[in-house]
């Protein structure tokens, strides 16, 4: 490439969501020119931050707030900078962004309580801040997208990141070469590069090596292809926390995106179970999902980590639909992208075929490859436990035990559907390059050089 062929300016954010919006939005007020960078088209820009619920958590004490993210992380431990980093700033959040001019509100309906109260320091959780007091429907993502456009912050979509430019003698990172109009561009910056190009849920390559998971569906962006973690490793980066992600229930659909199973439900009926690939039951339905975590076997463990059937019967499925629709949680790639509205007694996914129904047992075993006497003595060992009272086999709740009994009957193979990925350069391997967090507040991201 020429010349001709390069741009500069003082700092390079690649990615235009949460993340790189802030981190553009913060270097522009410190006097920086900035260029932001984004490889999907404006359709589609932002990220998991457009798809996303667009809250973050309100801070009443940083001190509390590093006991809690390291009882979080037990087992693997953080460095203590992070730590530290982390508690402070996040609590600075909101009064930056109303600073931007943004109308933040503390929700009063959804995570209003921390979701592992029994952890030392989750005193700090005072709720959940949105703006407008919305969850989901873009509303985060617009807010700071037109932050920037007042600000002069265009973005450059269409735009995908091919390689971080190095300093032949320093070492250092010095630029970007970019894909525009199908050349290659290069792009200069004084100042440095910020990475804020999300995760790899949608490469199943590394879904199936850093995670371990050959069978999912994604329930976000189809950008995150591990683009950044690609150009960070061959600059010499070392990575960490690869397998950290959310996997919560879903259901597959038709094409590559899935949709969120509202499982446990809030309110019944609750007649339905899981079972693994050899039609027994394996975990308690009861569970609640913390993202992507749940309590079971006396541990919170990542749940679902494998493909489970649901099985399910006519009581569940004329009480309302299996997965939310837009007007009830405004998140995810079908909800937001799609438009796609789930029937509300889940009829029309019956009719597509997503949902298998017969009525018997045995039939509906056939339809879903499943051993059909097998079925048929776990749904009976089940709707005893549902009698008695007493789930002997898996501890489920007893308010939650309701029979399968009432035919037809349903049931679905449902992947695990993969909401995030989170693992990503490490601090020290990146040399300057950076890959902020999503909920990291400016003043972080700056000193993190």
């Amino acid at each position: 490439m020429s010349q001709d062929d390069e741009e500069s300016c003082d700092v390079i954010v690649v990615g235009a969501g949460a993340a790189g919006y802030a981190a553009a939005l913060a270097a522009h007020e410190s006097g920086a020119s900035v260029r932001l960078i984004e490889k999907c088209g404006p359709d589609s820009a932002g990220g998991n931050t457009r798809l996303s619920g667009g809250g973050w958590f309100v801070s009443r004490s940083p001190e509390r707030a590093a006991v809690y993210l390291r009882a979080l992380s037990e087992g693997f431990p953080l460095p203590e900078d992070v730590v530290a980093t982390w508690a402070r700033e996040t609590a600075l959040n909101s009064d930056w962004l109303r600073g931007l001019g943004a109308q933040i509100e503390t929700s009063d309906s959804v995570h209003t309580v921390p979701e592992y109260p029994e952890l030392d320091g989750s005193d700090c959780y005072a709720g959940m801040d949105t703006v407008d007091g919305v969850l989901g429907s873009e509303r985060l993502y617009t807010f700071l997208h037109n932050a920037a456009r007042a600000r002069g912050i265009e973005v450059c979509y269409d735009s995908p990141a091919r390689e971080l430019i190095e300093d032949p003698e320093s070492a250092e990172i010095r630029g970007l070469v970019v894909q525009r109009n199908g050349a290659e561009k290069r792009l200069l910056a004084r100042g440095g590069v910020v990475l804020a190009t999300g995760g790899f849920e949608a490469d199943a390559d590394l879904v199936r090596t850093y995670l371990g998971l050959a069978d999912v569906v994604r329930w976000g962006t189809p950008a995150n292809t591990g683009d950044g973690l690609r150009m960070a490793q061959k600059i010499g980066a070392d990575l960490w926390h690869m397998q950290s992600a959310m996997t919560i229930t879903g259901i597959r659909g038709e094409g590559e995106a899935g949709y969120y199973l509202a499982m446990p439900r809030a309110v019944g009926p609750h007649s339905y179970i899981y079972v693994s690939p050899d039609a027994r039951r394996f975990a308690d339905e009861s569970a609640g999902p913390r993202h992507g975590h749940v309590r079971q076997h006396g541990r919170y463990e990542r749940f679902p980590m494998q493909s489970l059937f649901v099985i399910f019967d006519e009581n569940l499925r004329s009480a309302g639909p299996l997965s939310p629709p837009p007007d009830l949680l405004p998140i995810g790639w079908q909800a937001l992208m799609k438009g796609y509205h789930w029937s509300h007694d889940n009829s029309i996914e019956i009719e597509r075929g997503w949902i298998q129904r017969a009525d018997t047992l045995a039939e509906l075993a056939d339809l879903l490859g499943l051993d059909a006497s097998r079925l048929e003595q776990t749904v009976e060992a089940y709707n005893t436990a549902c009698h008695t009272g007493v789930d002997h086999q898996l501890g489920r709740r007893p308010e939650t035990l309701h029979a399968i009994s009432q035919p037809p009957y349903y049931g679905f193979h449902a992947p695990p559907l993969l909401g995030w990925t989170n693992g990503g350069p490490g601090a020290t391997g990146a040399r300057e390059c950076w890959i902020p967090s999503a909920r990291s507040s400016p003043a972080s991201m700056l000193r993190a050089r």
